[in-house]
């Protein structure tokens, strides 16, 4: 690459970031506080094929049963998911509630049309009787083999 054309584009993606092309000196900031100078973020692409939200996808049960839909997802303060909060039961949303089910009782599995389904680790009737998620009040998560667990 030319070395004009390589120094412009450097220079473009700095004024991009908001970094001051200028030297700093001592006469516009001290040199102890100076910032370290800015690296350019990395860029990861991603195809359609690789990823896809997943908020709203239906989730089937291993018996093939409607479970729900996605209407949220949990992360602890690491970042870490925790939960799926499925929206359960009911018809055409009349009588449902929202349940928070463990993140590693779901499965994403391939399907012929190139998409991933949810497959939920838990009948029906183990997830009927688990308590209803309501945001700001402690969650208790429904886990893989049915037990119950609190997440703070």
């Amino acid at each position: 690459m030319n070395s004009r054309i390589g120094r412009v584009i450097l220079a473009m993606a700095l004024i991009g970031l908001g970094v001051a092309t200028r030297p700093v000196t001592a006469q516009n900031v001290p040199e102890s506080t100076a910032p370290p100078p800015a690296s350019p973020p990395s860029v990861t692409v991603l195809g359609s094929q690789e990823v896809q939200g997943i908020l709203g996808r239906e989730i089937r049960s291993t018996a093939d049963e409607n479970m729900g839909r996605i209407v949220d997802v949990l992360v602890d303060g690491e970042g870490r998911t925790r939960a799926a909060i499925i929206d359960f039961g009911g018809f055409l949303g009349v009588g449902s509630r929202k349940v928070a089910v463990d993140w590693k009782a779901l499965h994403f599995v391939p399907t012929a049309a190139k998409k991933y389904g949810i497959v939920l680790e838990l009948t029906r009737d183990q997830v009927k009787p688990a308590p209803e998620y309501k945001e700001g009040k402690p969650t208790i998560v429904l886990g893989a083999s049915g037990n119950l667990e609190s997440i703070p």
